[in-house]
């Protein structure tokens, strides 16, 4: 492997050299991508081997076409199209065959679980552990057209037009997706950040607030409508709590990002793949 100081060589350099040739360089490139390929083929294919597959399956894919990569799309784009069709063909193959459900981070759900910061008192622990396994529960149970929109989009941060480019749809047909998909996971999650039971909303007084704030989010909404959802929020505290509860959730899967995403076997096992097809290259 190259020495510590390569590492720091930003990504547009590493990508020039790994397309003119340079191995040390595209290893160091995909090892810097892997993390997010991984949660994403975690958070699609709800099964821990199905999901270390996917990640080497693409990363294997990149390193032996990244001379073919021109720039016409974006590294991110690029290499979440190519896992998006290979968790595709997994979802293919065991459509019909029944599978335990796990955790979106590939432990037993058991109670030593490590899912959160381990810093914190036991009932702030235990309160995070209870969230993170509520968000995971209601992001796997989208549809997976619905799912991959809000994880390319909530998660990793892609544009609705980056998404759009990955999923091959337009960016509308994303945001529409996108707004019933923030919808549902704030439906589930309503119980933790936001009231448990919530009142009915006022027959043609309410607006359709949970539309409204994802469109916002999307600067789909013009200042008029912006100016008078906020009049209409300052007067219902129920559509209050709503833009409340979706706008904790945003945050809860943003915050998804960061959690620690590879375990180390798997990282091991596919970085030995990857050094295989790298040092066999010609």
């Amino acid at each position: 492997m190259p020495d510590t100081t390569s590492e720091l060589r930003p990504e547009p350099d590493l990508l020039a050299a790994a397309r003119a040739g340079d191995r040390d360089a595209l290893g160091l490139l995909l090892e810097q991508r892997e993390a997010q390929i991984y949660r994403f083929s975690m958070k699609m294919c709800r099964d821990p081997e199905d999901a270390r597959e996917v990640l080497q399956d693409t990363l294997l894919t990149v390193a032996r076409s990244i001379r073919e990569f021109r720039g016409d799309a974006s590294m991110s784009t690029w290499l979440y199209a190519i896992a998006r069709s290979f968790c595709i063909k997994k979802r293919r193959r065991s459509k019909y065959a029944p599978k335990k459900e796990v955790p979106l981070d590939g432990t037993d759900g058991g109670a030593d679980a490590d899912l959160t910061d381990s810093t914190g008192t036991p009932e702030e622990l235990l309160d995070a552990k209870r969230v993170d396994r509520a968000l995971e529960q209601a992001i796997g149970a989208l549809d997976p057209m619905y799912r991959e929109v809000l994880v390319l989009r909530d998660i990793e941060g892609l544009t609705a037009a980056e998404v759009a480019e990955v999923v091959g749809i337009s960016a509308q047909a994303v945001k529409s997706r996108l707004h019933r998909a923030r919808a549902a996971v704030r439906e589930k999650m309503l119980p933790l950040v936001g009231a448990s039971i919530e009142p009915p909303a006022n027959i043609g007084q309410c607006p359709d607030i949970a539309a409204l704030f994802s469109k916002h989010v999307e600067d789909e909404v013009t200042a008029e409508v912006c100016a008078a959802m906020e009049r209409h929020l300052a007067a219902c505290p129920r559509c209050r709590d709503v833009c409340e509860s979706l706008g904790r959730t945003l945050a809860l899967c943003r915050a998804q990002q960061s959690a620690e995403p590879i375990p180390g076997p798997v990282q091991a096992s596919v970085r030995r793949a990857l050094r295989t097809v790298l040092h066999g290259a010609r």
